[in-house]
């Protein structure tokens, strides 16, 4: 069985994909990632209304993600820059974990999987950062593609 990576040329140097001859379609994509905090450390959070001393958590946490999910092909080196039309994030406190959903979205000619998982995996380092005083037994327990939508081939996991 051959195995084909995008990424690789014929002579296995890395260039971008080439996507010139593509149509444009409306692109979504949904990754996901859990931080593991402990419930102890959740219910200090969710009594101070998950504030501390460097801000709100959860909100910066978005943030963060979305100026991440934007700046994707500057920190993954084969990805085509991408403007995107809508990056939203859901959150979602457990009893001992934090789910981070970031959903990103355009009309393009490639995939937006990339932003999302850059999206979802910077919330959750966020998360980490403002929370690591509390606690260095945190753990990001796994960032996944959850969905994508448009393009050759669909995916759900």
């Amino acid at each position: 069985m051959s195995i084909d990576f995008s990424h690789l040329q014929s002579d296995g140097t890395p260039g971008m994909v080439d996507v010139s001859s593509k149509n444009e379609t409306v692109r979504e994509a949904k990754a996901q990632s859990i931080v593991y905090l402990g419930a102890e450390i959740v219910q200090h959070f969710e009594a101070a209304g998950w504030q501390n001393k460097k801000g709100s958590i959860l909100q910066t946490a978005v943030i963060a993600g979305t100026m991440a999910a934007k700046k994707t092909s500057d920190l993954i080196p084969l990805c085509h820059p991408l403007g995107l039309d809508s990056c939203k994030f859901e959150t979602e406190v457990l009893a001992d974990q934090i789910v981070i959903t970031c959903i990103c979205r355009l009309e393009a000619k490639t995939g937006v999987e990339m932003e999302a998982l850059v999206g979802a995996s910077v919330a959750a380092l966020t998360v980490y950062d403002m929370c690591k005083s509390v606690s260095k037994g945190i753990v990001i327990k796994e960032t996944k593609l959850i969905s994508k939508s448009g393009g050759k081939s669909d995916f759900k996991a």
